[in-house]
């Protein structure tokens, strides 16, 4: 296999949206990141919810939708680990595997630290000579380390932050292919309140999340560097009691990404296209969020289109059994990402043993099929079984 195959196998384990199947064709024109499979949603609950949780109810898996809920969060302490097998109908060995956990300082209940860590393997390429013989087997994967923190600033809202270490290793070894680093940040907000919804006191959510802030990433020692997945999630959710054991809740997510639009280079020369793909691969991190909301070349229309949305919608039956179900939509000239997810629950006094699983919309989508699982454990739960 040489270098221009191996990257083409790599990117299309990666950016799954590339079976496009759209009428726009001639307007297609996403929005390329580097370390994709940062923009993966970890965790069954909200995989569960059509890829949403920007304000839902806090739970251990905040940390990726929005830290500033773990300052709400009812337990003491939590850690969860999820597994993701990626891409199955495409690849085999593709998988995401995701840590996270929390613990809440001191006894005003007012501060929380957080940490997570996210690994996302694609498996083993073989390289091969001209004859087909193996020369070289490479693993590249994909990591992010976090650390965070949240406080609540009053008995409605709460504030919270996160500083990421991110590493990409796309094929060590391959020629002019190299390792990346990058640091990251991320801030968010988090409100909650109940109100009176004709008899039944309902908690209503509000939540806003910036994600993966930071410095660009290059493979190439420097010479060009790509764009993190930065992210603005903003998202509303409505709790509702129907009785002493029934609760339903529905929640709605937008998310756009923070990072300028590229250049469409059709008709263009080739010095021109260079000159054009050379502008805005120079473009800083920071600059690209504010031209993040004005530079498509399509104008407002473009722009909106970039606007990503998911709804959900949970059912709990004495908080220990749960139904969930959800739509995630994203514009074919965007990625063409448009699926159903479905998924269910299960809560004991320690543990909590989540699934969900995607149903594509798109034909001929690599997403479709996709199953997560997610094992939480709650350590005011363990206490009390220890006791």
């Amino acid at each position: 296999m040489n270098k221009l195959r191996f990257l083409a196998t790599l990117l299309l384990s990666v950016f799954t949206v590339l079976t496009i199947h759209s009428q726009e064709k001639d307007e297609f024109n996403p929005l390329t990141v580097g370390v994709p499979s940062l923009t993966i949603a970890p965790d069954a609950r909200g995989g569960g919810l059509g890829d949403a949780g920007a304000a839902t109810e806090p739970d251990i898996y905040s940390q990726y939708w929005n830290p500033a809920k773990y300052a709400f969060a009812y337990s003491k302490a939590g850690i969860g680990l999820t597994y993701t097998p990626w891409l199955k109908r495409l690849i085999d060995d593709i998988d995401l595997v995701y840590l996270s956990g929390y613990y809440k300082l001191g006894d005003t209940d007012r501060h929380a630290v957080s940490a997570s860590l996210r690994y996302f393997s694609l498996g083993q390429i073989n390289m091969t000579d001209w004859s087909g013989a193996t020369i070289q087997a490479v693993n590249p994967y994909e990591m992010a380390v976090d650390i965070g923190y949240s406080l609540k600033t009053s008995e409605k809202f709460s504030i919270g932050t996160c500083i990421r270490f991110i590493h990409s290793d796309l094929g060590s070894g391959v020629e002019e292919l190299y390792p990346g680093s990058a640091w990251a940040a991320d801030i968010a907000g988090y409100y909650n309140n109940y109100i009176m919804l004709g008899n039944s006191e309902c908690l209503l959510g509000l939540g806003f999340s910036a994600s993966n802030i930071g410095s660009k990433i290059s493979y190439d020692e420097g010479n060009t560097s790509n764009f993190l997945p930065t992210k603005l999630k903003l998202g509303a959710s409505l709790l509702f009691p129907m009785d002493d054991y029934n609760k339903i809740a529905f929640t709605f997510d937008v998310n756009k990404y923070l990072i300028p639009t590229p250049p469409k280079t059709e008709g263009m020369t080739a010095e021109e296209k260079l000159k054009a793909l050379n502008d805005y691969f120079s473009i800083s991190p920071i600059s690209g969020i504010f031209k993040s909301f004005t530079d498509a070349p399509g104008g407002a229309k473009e722009k909106f289109r970039e606007i990503m949305w998911s709804f959900g919608g949970e059912y709990s039956y004495q908080d220990q059994f749960f139904v969930r179900g959800g739509y995630f939509y994203e514009h074919p000239s965007k990625g063409n990402r448009q699926y159903f997810s479905v998924g269910a629950g299960f809560k004991l006094t320690a543990f909590q043993l989540d699934v969900a699983y995607l149903i594509s919309t798109v034909p001929s989508n690599p997403l479709d099929q996709t199953l997560r699982f997610s094992l939480s454990f709650d350590m005011d739960g363990l206490r009390n079984l220890t006791k």
